[in-house]
């Protein structure tokens, strides 16, 4: 049942993309508005308890579903699977930005990838050269991928119903909202989040690393994964770009131009420069990343089946 609802979800999310944006993120939004204004006093103490409301009422409210909805008939509870995967899971969430970027350094439209650029991951990219831009959509959609997909999918699995699933997109999504927030007027309130969902991301992002070594290049993989993750400011993603970087044979990382300056980065990666060919390359990475997994699941399936 598992392994039906993530494959009818996959597909689904294929054939129809859904709009996030206005299903998924802006009630989130709202959500998060709500909890800051009736918590927030600068202290980590109402931040935790601000997080745990949601996170555990929508994830238990999930299970709990799954569960009644089971008891009336199974069609059901794996039909609300699917639903819950669709709305938290995907490939296209984010990959029209990769799609149209890479679309755009191939028609040689340098100005337009630096704008959609931009509009992806929020800075400016007017000095960019085209193999910037391909370095940063390369290392920005390794790392999508992995939250988009991979990492709901482990914890789908891991916990009962859709449960998993909820708790990984609720815990990214205030890891993001509170925890990137540095200003004073905010204060301590958003520390447990960023610390929970480097928790809850811990085992996932490596299994998503060990995934693209497996199906790329193993040894240059497991190299920059065990020289270069840890030089990166976040450990999580440094894992997938160094590990990314190794199994594609690509050089990532490295000084770009961000905002108006030369913003300095470590080199991530072997090989050569970075370029659309080398996109292309990555979305190759992950879809046998993500095959892998599946057959992965169903080996397990299989086996259950059979010590039954």
């Amino acid at each position: 049942m598992t392994l039906l609802s993530l494959i009818v979800a996959l597909l689904l999310e294929q054939v129809r993309p859904l709009p996030v944006r206005q299903i998924v993120l802006d009630p989130l939004h709202r959500l998060s508005g709500i909890l800051v204004e009736r918590f927030n006093d600068g202290q980590a103490r109402n931040g935790v308890v601000a997080w745990l409301l949601p996170v555990v009422s929508v994830a238990a409210g999930g299970a709990l579903a799954f569960f009644l909805l089971w008891l009336v008939h199974p069609l059901l509870a794996v039909v609300f699977n699917i639903a819950v995967l669709y709305l938290t899971m995907g490939f296209r969430q984010e990959s029209h930005f990769f799609t149209d970027i890479h679309l755009a350094l191939r028609m040689g439209e340098l100005d337009r990838a630096r704008s959609l650029l931009g509009e992806w991951r929020g800075g400016q990219y007017v000095g960019a050269s085209s193999c910037e831009v391909a370095r940063l959509a390369i290392e920005e959609g390794l790392v999508a991928a992995h939250r988009n997909v991979f990492g709901v999918i482990f914890w789908f699995i891991v916990l009962p119903g859709p449960s998993g699933a909820l708790l990984y997109r609720l815990a990214r999504f205030l890891g993001e909202e509170w925890g990137g927030r540095n200003d004073a007027e905010f204060g301590q309130f958003g520390r447990f989040a960023r610390k929970a969902f480097e928790l809850i991301d811990w085992l996932p992002a490596r299994l998503t690393a060990a995934s693209f070594s497996i199906v790329g290049d193993f040894e240059d993989a497991v190299f920059c994964w065990r020289t270069q993750a840890m030089l990166w400011a976040d450990r999580a993603s440094g894992i997938l770009i160094a590990a990314g970087a190794g199994a594609l044979g690509v050089r990532l990382g490295m000084p770009v131009h961000e905002s108006g300056e030369i913003v300095e980065r470590p080199e991530m990666g072997v090989g050569e420069e970075a370029d659309a060919d080398y996109m292309q390359s990555t979305v190759g990475l992950i879809w046998r990343a993500l095959v892998l997994c599946l057959l992965m699941l169903a080996l397990l399936v299989i086996a259950g089946w059979v010590g039954a």
